[in-house]
């Protein structure tokens, strides 16, 4: 068995949009300046509270900021504008590597586990990933505890699993735990930052995933 882990945030979905405007909501309800849209996505991938003092400094009121977050979720999760949009072939490889008896799938994200289920219900992948990891239990990207976890709970050795992810919060996680880190090109970080974190490459499409994973197109 193979164990592939997947990040979720600008690597299946571009939630970019979101995102930033989560930011913008947090921060005005607490009466802070909104950060720029590029330094708000250049913490996705971090959960949510070590997210704001990246971008607030160690002062702020993470835990405030964090939680008008979560409440502009709950507000518009329903809104078509923040609706998931996946990324080109997302979709695909999800379904075609959950049809293959010898790839287990799993999940670590920085985000909750009811935005994952959020995730999961639109898509019907509920019976697709065998292990889910999720900032709700456990400390921030880069930290290995999700990656380490996911092992355990799949008994699959760390040289038979990659981690995919769009930033070097997911490929410094996959290279403290010790797995192959497979990075992506259009997400929120940028190649170069990826291949200096550590990356074993960077693809362009998921079509490029498949010889990573050796599996061939004619398998699928």
């Amino acid at each position: 068995m193979q164990l592939v882990i997947f990040d979720v945030d600008g690597t299946l979905v571009d939630s970019q949009d979101f995102i930033v405007e989560a930011q913008h909501y947090a921060f005005t309800q607490c009466g802070l300046p909104p950060v720029s849209r590029a330094r708000a996505l250049s913490i996705v991938g971090l959960s949510l509270r070590e997210a704001f003092i990246e971008l607030a400094g160690p002062d702020a009121p993470a835990d405030e900021l964090a939680q008008a977050y979560k409440d502009f979720w709950a507000l518009n999760r329903h809104n078509p504008a923040y609706g998931y949009r996946m990324f080109p072939g997302a979709v695909e490889v999800i379904e075609r590597l959950a049809r293959r008896e010898d790839i287990a799938l799993g999940i670590a994200t920085g985000k909750s586990r009811r935005g994952v289920d959020h995730l999961f219900d639109t898509h019907k992948w509920h019976d697709y990933f065998v292990t889910v990891q999720t900032s709700d239990d456990h400390p921030s990207k880069p930290a290995p505890s999700m990656i380490t976890t996911a092992l355990a709970q799949t008994g699959i050795a760390p040289e038979r699993t990659v981690m995919i992810g769009d930033t070097r919060f997911d490929i410094e996680m996959a290279v403290a735990a010790g797995v192959r880190p497979i990075g992506v090109s259009w997400g929120y970080h940028g190649v170069a930052d990826l291949h200096a974190a550590g990356a074993a490459c960077v693809i362009d499409d998921f079509e490029a995933l498949w010889p990573m994973l050796d599996v061939g197109v004619s398998h699928a």
